[in-house]
């Protein structure tokens, strides 16, 4: 059993920041690749920005690459997103999630699928 807790989020002004934290527990050798994808009411599912817990590799989402950062603390078992620059398109639900095996841009981004997901964190950037 895994369990996803995420925190961090709010409301910001556009060129804002906000730092999302999502907490694991449970079976923590289950969720080798970990990530966070967005959902906003009308528009598809979005991969964020996905890490390897094991060997630190990550990817990113276009629409966010150069303005968030993906990174862990593995002793603690945290993955954090660092979000800059927000613009009112990054509004949505955003997610933790894991999965058991490696991370793959196809996968975890263009078609974001997890086995694990945390309850969401709304983020709200508003002009």
């Amino acid at each position: 059993q895994v369990h996803l807790v995420e925190s961090g989020g709010g409301s910001v002004q556009a060129g804002g920041s906000l730092r999302l934290s999502c907490v694991v527990s449970g079976d923590t050798y289950s969720t080798n690749c970990m990530g966070w994808f967005r959902e906003a009411p009308g528009k598809e599912r979005e991969g964020v920005a996905v890490i390897e817990r094991d060997s630190d590799i990550r990817y990113y989402g276009d629409s966010v690459k150069g303005r968030f950062t993906i990174s862990q603390d593995s002793a603690k078992n945290t993955v954090f997103l660092q979000m800059n620059s927000l613009e009112p398109e990054d509004t949505a639900m955003y997610y933790c999630a894991a999965d058991p095996g490696d991370c793959y841009y196809s996968d975890h981004l263009i078609n974001p699928e997890f086995t694990y997901r945390g309850p969401g964190s709304q983020v709200t950037v508003s002009s």
